[in-house]
C-alpha cells in the first residue's frame, strides 16, 4: 500500500472541511448577500427599462432602429438574467439552510 503525499493528503482533508464548513448560517448569509445583489440589479433593470422608454431612436434608416433595438434589447436582457440568476440562488441558499436544519434536529430526536 503506498503512502499518500502530502498534496493527496491535503486535497482530501479540503474535501472533508468543505463538507463540514456548510452551516446554516453560512447559508442565510450568502442569501442575504445574493438577495442583496438580486434587489440592486433590480432596481438597475427598472432605471435601464425606464431610460430606454423614454429616449425613442430618432432616426429614419431602418438599420439604425434595428440595430438600437437588438442592442437595447440585450442590454434589458441581460441585466433581467443576472437578476434572475441572483434571486434563484438566494431562493436555493433559504431551502438549503432549512434543509439542514431540519436535517440536524432529525439527528439530534432520532
Amino acid at each position: 500500500m503506498p503512502t499518500p503525499t502530502p498534496n493527496q493528503t491535503s486535497v482530501s482533508q479540503s474535501a472533508d472541511t468543505a463538507q463540514t464548513l456548510t452551516s446554516p448560517l453560512r447559508c442565510l448569509v450568502g442569501a442575504l448577500i445574493s438577495g442583496a445583489m438580486a434587489f440592486a440589479l433590480y432596481l438597475l433593470t427598472s432605471s435601464i427599462a425606464q431610460s430606454f422608454a423614454a429616449k425613442p431612436v430618432t432616426s429614419t434608416n431602418p438599420l439604425t432602429i434595428n440595430i438600437a433595438v437588438a442592442v437595447r434589447t440585450l442590454v434589458t436582457g441581460v441585466s433581467t438574467l443576472a437578476t434572475g440568476v441572483f434571486g434563484l440562488v438566494t431562493i436555493g441558499l433559504v431551502a438549503l439552510a432549512i434543509q439542514i436544519m431540519v436535517q440536524r434536529l432529525t439527528k439530534k430526536s432520532a
